[in-house]
């Protein structure tokens, strides 16, 4: 229920609560009911809007253009549009920010610190999946993120032939694609009924539209998995851990979303560089946003989903 309906309705039981204090009452009703005072109904009616119209206010105060303007974007992304990066010119500002508007619960739940942690940890582990830094790069490793758009050399094409429900196109690969370099069918066929094309036989749309790339990327942040959660509810505060969880030694963090994202491949293993070029992407942003990373930035302790 939107605000106005709640405002409505609020004001349709302070208007019958008036309408009832003002009629008389026969003894019988004044014995078995006791009713609220004008006054009291009012300030309870008062209380109620204000506290349901900051928190409109915060999310409107606060959207992910507020949050991210073009200019820390490309602070972020400081070789992005470099002649060395493949997907140069193709991961805009405009596109993010639009993109962001399918998914209005991302950037903008919970508290100012929490919905930036959240931003940060996205943008963070898109740039692990289409990073182009080294070592000893231009700015340093975690300022080359977004400098590819698809996979390059795929080992396989990615067709997992067992799973009838997203059956594979003939001749089409499911290699990494876009922002979270979405891979697999059952992705592809998923992502693509959610958003409106053709995942399963237009897979190659995910790297001609920018749009859709960060859409897919937002996609797989936003959604649930059982048995993992989504990306969103664990950066958020609002997973509870599962007794599963609590066998596996998953914890609620940073590390939890690389164990969601890619933690058959990374987790369970002490010090991986892949896993610690992902918390540097994230400790580079969130210092950018102003906020802190939070605990359990690492899986190296949890068994995979």
């Amino acid at each position: 229920m939107d605000n106005l309906k709640v405002f409505g309705f609020l004001l349709y039981i302070y208007s019958s609560n008036q309408n009832k204090l003002s009629s008389p009452a026969t003894p019988k009703s004044m014995a078995a009911v006791s009713l609220p005072s004008s006054s009291s109904v009012f300030s309870f009616f008062l209380t109620t809007i204000f506290l349901l119209s900051i928190s409109s206010w915060e999310v409107e105060a606060h959207p992910v253009p507020a949050l991210i303007n073009e200019k820390l974007y490309n602070n972020l992304f400081l070789h992005k549009d470099d002649t060395a990066c493949p997907a140069n010119n193709f991961y805009t500002y405009s596109s993010f920010i639009r993109a962001t508007k399918y998914f209005p619960r991302f950037g903008t739940t919970g508290s100012l610190a929490t919905r930036k942690r959240e931003i940060a940890a996205f943008l963070a582990q898109i740039s692990h999946e289409t990073t182009g830094g080294w070592a000893t790069a231009p700015d340093g490793p975690y300022s080359w993120g977004l400098c590819f758009k698809e996979e390059v050399n795929p080992g396989s094409n990615y067709c997992d032939d067992t799973n009838k429900e997203w059956p594979c196109y003939p001749g089409k690969s499911y290699k990494g694609r876009g922002p979270i370099q979405l891979s697999w069918n059952y992705n592809y066929g998923q992502a693509g009924k959610a958003l409106g094309f053709d995942g399963l036989k237009n897979p190659e749309v995910v790297a001609n539209s920018s749009l859709i790339a960060f859409k897919t990327a937002l996609w797989f942040w936003m959604t649930e998995q059982k048995p993992k959660p989504s990306c969103h509810d664990v950066m958020v505060g609002r997973y509870v851990l599962t007794q599963a969880d609590i066998a596996a030694n998953r914890t609620v963090g940073f590390g939890m979303v690389t164990n969601i994202i890619n933690g058959g491949l990374e987790c369970g293993i002490g010090n991986d560089a892949r896993v610690n070029d992902r918390i540097g992407y994230f400790k580079r942003y969130a210092s950018l946003f102003g906020v802190q990373t939070g605990p359990n930035l690492d899986c190296e302790n949890q068994k995979s989903f």
